[in-house]
């Protein structure tokens, strides 16, 4: 009987990512090949053909296929949504314009606002409402539609967004307007509010419901093109897909909600990450992810990652319970300039796969972070990817000469060592972001350090932050798709049921549940097998009486009769945590949330047994402030490291994925799971 393998695929910006593991054993191959951008399923299926090949394996024998996609983020990036209509209450047209009070800068109020997702001329009222206070209601007229329909066929629209004011009480006329809808334009994707939200806050749920319809015919194209690719290539599964919130969906669930992919490649490093390091001792750890394009961080306590119920794409909010990932603009791609005041920065432009750094060779001329670890020669003078990629110091030299080093009076070696430092300052920022600035010290945690960037740059910015411990995973160029290959199959579900928070509300709280549940049955049914084990976890937004915005509780699993104190009791401790105080005022029962997830056939723990040999590969001269420039430092062969391995730094860690660096006065202990624990010295 041939062996059965799990598959992990994540497309970067600058790479795409490639996991194999045979399921019986645990043994893992690894690939990686430069993203496509045109078509980035043209590179998933060349790397997967490729895989199959190095690891002997069958394509039929793939029983699991997790991918981690950009397509929804590239295409709000870069503007390629489809073209949408809006359907909309009578006197709401112009929601999205209006948006909320807040600014995006508190001292500059001419700071144009974003394009709408929807032009003014595509979006449309018809006369229809819910009423709050016992008015009878007004139902939508199929007549009223009728020159609606006719304008969003002459303007050629692929999707339509349906947002009624009340729709998240009552969705009765989104659903009777999506049908008509449905039967008029054939073959239009058609977004009614109430399956991407059913939440209050009309601006919010109208600007993810509009999104969602925007990008919802690019993600049904590309999905296409890769069922059409993993037929081609004999795939034995279909792919799941990662959303933002850490777990994976089927094609027809990501097809249909693609907003809740925005956040897919972060959010795999984030669960690779976890795994990795919740097996190695450290449940509490700041996730730090580099790129080719840029840097992502979060914060996880206990084994569980800070999440977000809203963040904004290309400044539109996107409510949607995701992983809080912050991103910056710093990553091996960043490229180095001098601006008007003379001063070098760093990013956010990036080289990305094409041109790439100037040491790529493939018509790239301005300096990047890449070039910059390669003329201070932490990076392979010659090659990288396991000799797969030839590199060129030379041009990553010019470069930084050029435009750095000539325009600031220094010398090349100091221009390349001036990228870096301004880098980590853009990093350190990033990390307190989400430690510091949300009470918490980063003291406590361990970096986990990973993407093909983090090894290379984690050890300064912890030593800067006062953290002991850098935790550099096996494959750590690879852990996002290996995250692609322990993410649960997950969704979350959610519905607003103002309430004051008492015995008398228990009911309709407790019905509000009973419908969460009843959704979740019919999505289990669709996504797993129904019956299969689940987790479910309810929780509960509440707010005191008069507040603008809520805390977000977990529900406790008790007779109804003590629920209302024990939510009251963990809504105080919250908002004391959170603001410092907390009041006998009335609490306000806001939404009912409900996350079900069903865990999947984890593939077993690969040994972290060394593949044998002397370790020590050779030396070669780096450039290190912490020894006054220029120092001998050996090279190490990482898949030779055995477990109980020690190293202290100066030293060089090649892989074919990264490199790691240890910095002078920095230790390395490699355990017994082949992670690397780097304990790193503070600045002196």
């Amino acid at each position: 009987m041939s062996d059965r393998y799990a598959l992990g695929v994540d497309v970067g910006g600058t790479f795409t990512d490639l996991v194999l593991i045979r399921l019986s054993n645990g043994a893992m191959t690894t690939h990686k090949v430069p993203s496509t951008p045109d078509d980035p399923s043209r590179a998933m299926g060349e790397g997967i053909a490729e895989l199959l090949r190095l690891a002997g394996a069958a394509a039929g024998d793939v029983g699991w296929f997790g991918h981690g996609t950009t397509v929804a983020t590239n295409a709000m990036i870069q503007g390629r949504t489809a073209r949408t209509g809006l359907v909309t209450t009578e006197g709401f047209r112009d929601t999205l314009e209006i948006r909320r009070q807040r600014q995006p800068h508190n001292y500059n109020i001419r700071i144009p606002k974003p394009r709408p997702p929807v032009p003014r001329r595509l979006r449309f009222e018809i006369a229809e409402r819910l009423f709050l206070m016992g008015r009878d209601p007004v139902a939508p007229r199929r007549e009223s539609l009728d020159p609606v329909i006719a304008a969003l066929r002459a303007a050629e629209v692929e999707s339509i967004a349906i947002c009624f004011l009340h729709a998240y009480l009552d969705p009765a006329h989104e659903r009777q307007v999506a049908a008509w809808l449905e039967a008029a334009l054939p073959g239009v994707f058609i977004c009614p509010s109430h399956e991407i939200l059913a939440e209050f806050r009309e601006y919010e749920r109208l600007s993810t419901t509009v999104l969602n319809a925007g990008l919802g015919p690019v993600m049904s194209r590309y999905l296409d093109r890769l069922q059409a690719r993993c037929e081609g290539l004999g795939l034995g599964c279909a792919p799941h897909i990662l959303q933002s919130n850490g777990g994976v969906a089927s094609p027809r669930e990501a097809g249909a909600k693609p907003v809740r992919t925005l956040a897919s490649g972060p959010a795999a490093g984030v669960t690779g990450a976890i795994h990795a390091c919740v097996a190695a001792g450290f449940p509490d750890i700041i996730t730090f992810d580099v790129g080719g394009t840029s840097l992502d961080v979060c914060l996880v306590e206990n084994g569980q990652p800070a999440i977000a119920r809203e963040k904004e794409f290309g400044g539109w909010p996107v409510r949607f319970p995701m992983l809080d990932v912050h991103s910056v603009g710093a990553g091996g791609g960043s490229i180095a300039w001098v601006d008007a005041g003379g001063f070098l920065q760093v990013g956010p432009q990036s080289a990305g796969a094409h041109p790439g750094p100037a040491c790529y060779d493939r018509g790239g001329t301005r300096p990047t972070v890449t070039d910059a670890n390669v003329v201070l020669g932490r990076l392979h003078p010659e090659r990288l990817l396991g000799g797969r990629m030839p590199i060129r110091r030379d041009l990553a030299e010019k470069a930084i000469a050029e435009h750095v080093a000539q325009p600031l009076g220094m010398t090349v070696e100091e221009a390349a060592a001036a990228i870096l430092t301004i880098l980590n300052e853009t990093m350190l920022r990033a990390v307190r972001l989400i430690s510091v600035e949300q009470g918490h010290d980063p003291r406590r945690f361990a970096l986990a350090s990973f993407g093909g960037g983090g090894p290379l740059l984690s050890q300064a910015l912890a030593a800067e932050l006062g953290m002991r411990t850098v935790i550099v995973p096996p494959g750590p160029g690879l852990l996002c798709a290996l995250g692609l290959l322990v993410a649960d199959v997950r969704s979350d579900f959610s519905r607003t049921c103002l309430l004051p928070l008492g015995a008398e509300a228990m009911p309709a709280l407790l019905e509000a549940f009973a419908a969460l549940d009843a959704e979740a049955d019919r999505w289990q049914a669709a996504e797993a097998a129904a019956g299969t084990p689940a987790r479910r976890q309810r929780a509960l937004d509440m707010r005191y009486q008069g507040q603008s915005h809520e805390l977000t509780v977990p529900v406790p699993d008790l007779p109804p009769a003590q629920l209302p104190a024990a939510l009251a009791e963990a809504f105080a401790q919250e908002h004391a945590r959170v603001y410092g105080y907390a009041t006998g005022a009335a609490v306000q029962a806001v939404t009912a949330r409900l996350s079900l997830s069903v865990a999947v056939a984890r593939p077993p723990a690969a040994s972290g047994d060394a593949a044998g040999g002397e370790a020590r590969i050779g030396s070669r001269r780096a450039w290190f402030a912490e020894a006054g420039g220029w120092t001998d430092c050996p090279v190490y062969d990482r898949a030779r490291l055995a477990p109980g391995a020690r190293l202290s730094g100066p030293a060089i860690l090649e892989q074919m994925d990264t490199t790691t660096i240890l910095h002078p006065g920095q230790a390395l202990r490699c355990d017994a799971g082949g992670n690397l624990l780097i304990a790193v010295a503070e600045p002196g």
